[in-house]
């Protein structure tokens, strides 16, 4: 079975894994199809993969341990770009719950929660701006920041109830902001999110962009847009708590996984959400993992970290 090879196993061990999404989740294995899943699941009693290719049937794609470790591995020659999949697992307590992939790249829009496999296409063209960043020194120019909820920025006058797309909105944000003077867009949280009033401070997919206003290519086309007006990006980013959503991150394995178990801890008292338990190698690898994957796949600028201070004290 293939999957993640000793090398990344001990480096997410270790804290030190930066390419999570490169050996975790879901990877289509070739135009003809099948597609390889991967899920960190230690204590877990069995873990297999349920999708549109198998009736979401818990016994017809099992997963192993790789290597005998903590990662569980799965191959299906069924398996689609655009199917629907979860991960069932039955924790240590001997629970099943169906779980979304903590390393999607793609979801189904709410109130649905299932991942999607998804294989990145977009071709960029923002080579210009990436050379210019390059080779300037960020600390020495001056900056402007022009924040905006995509949801509730400029809506349809004429259907006010209306989401407007990433791609929708993307060449008259980039006039706006440009006629303005700001140098770069914040975007309140665009990682997927369940409860749409949070304005995507709630994160539940910390690798895929919310399905509410299109595709993780029409995300890229909004960043595109962007930068060859000459305007930055940067992405509001929450790896401080996340909701305790069942389907999500909490109590993962049937363990407290991401979260500290001490609720005195793992508990933010203020939001009722879960914090994650930095202590935790693994976690600190996820976490530092998709920032660089913001960072790498969506060419992002820059991320500002949301509630710092309720990570430190």
């Amino acid at each position: 079975m293939t999957g993640p090879g000793p090398d990344d196993l001990y480096l997410i061990d270790d804290g030190r894994h930066l390419d999570l999404h490169r050996v975790l989740g879901a990877h289509v294995l070739g135009d003809d199809g099948g597609v390889r899943f991967a899920v960190w699941a230690p204590a877990a009693r069995a873990v297999s993969v349920v999708g549109d290719w198998n009736f979401f049937d818990p016994v017809t794609t099992p997963m192993t341990r790789a290597h005998g470790g903590d990662v569980w591995v799965a191959e299906s020659s069924d398996a689609r770009i655009g199917h629907r999949y979860k991960f069932s697992i039955t924790g240590a307590d001997g629970t099943v719950v169906q779980h979304a992939d903590p390393l999607a790249t793609r979801c189904e829009p709410p109130p649905y929660n299932a991942s999607i496999v998804h294989r990145s296409t977009y071709e960029w063209g923002d080579g210009s701006w990436l050379d210019r960043r390059a080779a300037s020194d960020p600390w020495s120019e001056p900056i402007s920041i022009y924040e905006v909820h995509l949801g509730s920025w400029r809506r349809d006058p004429s259907d006010p109830g209306r989401e407007r797309g990433y791609r929708e909105i993307a060449e008259e944000l980039a006039a706006y902001v440009s006629d303005l003077g700001f140098t770069h867009v914040e975007l309140l949280p665009v990682m997927e999110h369940p409860y749409y009033p949070s304005w995507g401070y709630q994160t539940t997919a910390y690798f895929a962009p919310t399905s509410r206003f299109g595709t993780p290519q029409d995300l890229m086309h909004l960043v595109d847009v962007l930068h060859q007006a000459g305007i930055g990006v940067i992405l509001d980013w929450v790896p401080s708590h996340f909701p305790d959503d069942e389907h999500a991150l909490s109590f993962f394995d049937g363990t407290h996984l991401y979260e500290h178990a001490d609720p005195r801890q793992g508990r933010h008292p203020d939001w009722d959400s879960l914090i994650f338990n930095y202590d935790r190698h693994e976690v600190r690898s996820f976490l530092l993992s998709s920032a660089h994957f913001w960072l790498d796949r969506y060419h992002v600028d820059g991320l500002r970290v949301d509630a710092v201070a309720s990570m430190l004290y």
